[in-house]
C-alpha cells in the first residue's frame, strides 16, 4: 500500500481539484440571494442552498488557512438563530491565500458547495463551503464570536444515529439532534468558534502535525491516559483532533505523547476532514503538560518457560535508521524472547521496485544490531514471497520472519517450503509435524490475494514441539470511518480477513485433528480486534483463543488510531497452551503511544510451559 504521506499529498491534491470543479456557478447572479450562515447550512448535514449562488454572506473572520491544498478561511455570521442544529459558522474556499485577516467583518458571494474530503467513495461526510467566493472587507479588529465550549457535559454519550435505510444507511438527511448524538453535536458546530479547555491527549503528535484528546476525563480511560476502544459499540465520542492554523515554519506544532494534557484554551474554527473527521483547527493553542509516560519493559522468562513474541517492525529494510532502536526494543523491553514473529521485514533495497525479493541483508542487519545490544546471537527463517505478491508498500515485498535464540530453542528444518508450496500436516509416531518447514499456509488461495500469507514453523524446546504460525492479515484500507456518513460503517476490508482466519482456523484444526495436545501458537497483525468477527472466525471450535483477553479489558491494545487505543496484534493459542500449566501475556507498550515511535504497533509477549 502507498504510504500515509503519499496518500495524503494525492488526497489534498485531489480535494483542491474537486472544490475547484465543484464549485461552477449553477444560478446565474441576477437570482441571487441574500441569506445569513445558518439558513446556508440548514439543519442537516448537507445544505438546503446546494448548488445555488448566494450573495452577501455577512461574518465575521474567525479563522484563516494560508498553507496546503485547501486555502480559505472560517467565517461566523453576526446574529445566531434559535436552532441549535443550525451551524453559524461556513469555510470559504479561495483555493489560493486568502487577503482576509481574523477580527475583519466581510460579506461573501459565492456559490454553496458540499464537498466531501477524499471523494465520494469514501464514505466521508460532506463539509458545506462557498466557493469561487467574492468577498469584501467591510471592517477589520472586529471582537470575535464567543466561542462555543466543547466539553464533558455537552458531548453525548451516544456517538451517532442509525442512518436512514431508504438512503442506503446515510445521516445525511437526518435532522440533526446535537443534544443526542456527539456526531450530530460536531455538524451543528460546524465551522463555529469552538473551545476545548484543559484536554488528556489520547494519540501522540504524528508527523503531520497533528494529535488527538479527548474532553471526557473518564471516557474509558486506561492506567497509561489512553482511551480504550473496546466494542464498536463504543467509539469514545470524546475524542477530537487537533491541528494548528499556525504554519510549523512560523510556530513548530508542540509535541506530546499519550497521556500528556493539552492545558489551558484551544479554540479556533470546527473543521472536518478526510484524516479523522471533525477536528479544532486551532487559531490559539494550548500548551502540553507532560504526563511522564515511559516506555515498559516486560519481564523475562523462566528456565522453563518459552517467550513468544510478535513484533510488527513497520517496513524494515537495510536503509532504516531504526535497526539499533528495534535491537533495543528487542533485548531491553521485550527481554530477548525465544521466539519472535517479525511482521512488515522488506526486502533488500526495500521499497525499490526491481525485482528483488530477498531479505537475508534485513535480516542479518537486525541480528547483528541485536547481538550489539547485548542480545542473543538469533537464527532465523522466512520465505521469500513472489515480487510484488504479497501486499504493502510497492516493491517492498513485506513478509513474517521467525528469530530465534538457537540456545533456548531449536528449529526443526523440512525442506520444500517455498512461496507457492502450502505446507501440510502428517502424522508420525502419534505427534503431528509438518511437511515442510518453514512453510506457507495455502498460498494459492484467494484469501491471501495481494495480502501476505502465513508462515507456519516447527520448533523444539526442552524436548517438546511447538507450532507457530506468523501471520500479517489484510490492512484495514476502504473501511468507512467512525465518522461517515453511513451509520454504522461499513467494514469492507474485513471479508478478506474472515477469509484469512478461516484459512488458519482450518490449518490449526488440521493440526489439533493428528495430536489434539498440540501446542499451536497463532500470532502476528492480525489486523483486527479482539471483539471482531475475525477473531471469532480464528477461535472457531475452540481450536484457538486470543490470550489478549487474559488482560483485563482497559490492557487491551497494541496500536493507537484517531484517539483509539486498540487491538491489532494478537497472539491466539491452542486448549493444551490454555488449559497447561499456566501462561502469562504482556502488551508491551512502546511505540503506539509516543510520538518518538519507532513502529507504529506494540508488541506482544506470550510465556507459557509446553
Amino acid at each position: 500500500m502507498p504510504s500515509k504521506s503519499s496518500v495524503r499529498i494525492a488526497a489534498l491534491t485531489v480535494a483542491a481539484v474537486c472544490s475547484t470543479v465543484s464549485s461552477v456557478v449553477l444560478t446565474s447572479p441576477a437570482h441571487a440571494d441574500a441569506v445569513a450562515v445558518h439558513d446556508i447550512q440548514g439543519s442537516t448535514r448537507t445544505s438546503p442552498l446546494v448548488g445555488r449562488q448566494v450573495t452577501d454572506v455577512a461574518g465575521v473572520v474567525t479563522g484563516v488557512r494560508t498553507y496546503g491544498s485547501s486555502r480559505g478561511f472560517w467565517i461566523q455570521g453576526p446574529s445566531a438563530d434559535d436552532d441549535p442544529a443550525t451551524s453559524e459558522g461556513v469555510f470559504v474556499f479561495t483555493s489560493s491565500t486568502p487577503k482576509v485577516a481574523v477580527g475583519d467583518a466581510v460579506t461573501v458571494s459565492g456559490t454553496v458547495t458540499e464537498f466531501v474530503p477524499g471523494g465520494a467513495s469514501s464514505g466521508n461526510q460532506s463539509v458545506t463551503e462557498l466557493t469561487r467566493p467574492t468577498v469584501t472587507v467591510v471592517s477589520s479588529g472586529n471582537a470575535l464570536p464567543e466561542a462555543t465550549v466543547v466539553n464533558s457535559r455537552s458531548v453525548p454519550a451516544a456517538y451517532a444515529p442509525e442512518g436512514d435505510t431508504a438512503a442506503g444507511g446515510s445521516v445525511d438527511g437526518l435532522t440533526l439532534r446535537p443534544k443526542k448524538y456527539a456526531l450530530d453535536l460536531y455538524e451543528s458546530l460546524e465551522g463555529m468558534n469552538v473551545a476545548i479547555g484543559s484536554s488528556r491527549v489520547v494519540t501522540a503528535t504524528d508527523a503531520f502535525s497533528e494529535l488527538w484528546v479527548t474532553v471526557e476525563p473518564h471516557e474509558n480511560r486506561n492506567r497509561r491516559g489512553g482511551t480504550v476502544y473496546g466494542a464498536y459499540s463504543s467509539q469514545n465520542p470524546g475524542r477530537l483532533q487537533i491541528q494548528s492554523l499556525v504554519p510549523t515554519a512560523t510556530e513548530p506544532f508542540p509535541t506530546a505523547n499519550v497521556g500528556d494534557t493539552l492545558k489551558g484554551t484551544t479554540e479556533g474554527p470546527l473543521d472536518y476532514n478526510q484524516f479523522g473527521g471533525y477536528t479544532l483547527t486551532a487559531r490559539t493553542l494550548g500548551t502540553v503538560e507532560a504526563g511522564g509516560l515511559e516506555r515498559e519493559t516486560t519481564r523475562a522468562q523462566s528456565r522453563t518457560e518459552l517467550a513468544v513474541a510478535t513484533y510488527n517492525v513497520e517496513n524494515l529494510d537495510p536503509t532504516d535508521g531504526t535497526f539499533a532502536d528495534h535491537a533495543a526494543a528487542i533485548v531491553d523491553h521485550l527481554q530477548s524472547p525465544d521466539i519472535v514473529s517479525l511482521e512488515e521485514i522488506q526486502d533488500n533495497n526495500g521499497a525499490t521496485n526491481d525485482g528483488t525479493v530477498a531479505a537475508d541483508q534485513t535480516m542479518r542487519k537486525l541480528t547483528d544490531a541485536i547481538i550489539a545490544a547485548g542480545g542473543p546471537a538469533y537464527a532465523w527463517r522466512s520465505i521469500d514471497p513472489v515480487d510484488l505478491a504479497d501486499g504493502g508498500e510497492p516493491g517492498g515485498n513485506i513478509r513474517q520472519a521467525f528469530l530465534y535464540n538457537p540456545a533456548r530453542v531449536s528449529f526443526v528444518d523440512r525442506a520444500g517450503g517455498d512461496a507457492t508450496t502450502a505446507v501440510g500436516v502428517t502424522k508420525a509416531h502419534g505427534k503431528a509435524r509438518l511437511t515442510v518447514s518453514p512453510g506457507r499456509i495455502d498460498p494459492a488461495n484467494e484469501a491471501w490475494t495481494n495480502s501476505r500469507k502465513p508462515l507456519a514453523g516447527e520448533f523444539a524446546f526442552r524436548g517438546k514441539t511447538v507450532f507457530v504460525i506468523a501471520n500479517h492479515f489484510a490492512s484495514k484500507g476502504g473501511d468507512q470511518a467512525l465518522h461517515s456518513r453511513f451509520q454504522p460503517p461499513v467494514r469492507s476490508s474485513e471479508t478478506q480477513r474472515h477469509l484469512q482466519a478461516g484459512s488458519v482456523n482450518a490449518f490449526v484444526k488440521d493440526i489439533l485433528a493428528k495430536q489434539h495436545n498440540a501446542d499451536v501458537v497463532t500470532l502476528g497483525d492480525i489486523n483486527d480486534f479482539e471483539f471482531s468477527g475475525t477473531t471469532k472466525l480464528l477461535e472457531a471450535d475452540g481450536a484457538l483463543w486470543s490470550a489478549v483477553r487474559s488482560l483485563p479489558e482497559s490492557e487491551r491494545y497494541s496500536y493507537d488510531y484517531q484517539g483509539n487505543s486498540q487491538v491489532l496484534d494478537q497472539i491466539l493459542i491452542s486448549p493444551s497452551i490454555r488449559r497447561g500449566t499456566g501462561f502469562s501475556y504482556d502488551s508491551v507498550h512502546i511505540n503506539a503511544e509516543f510520538s518518538d515511535q519507532i513502529s507504529d504497533h506494540d508488541p506482544q509477549v506470550l510465556r507459557f510451559r509446553p
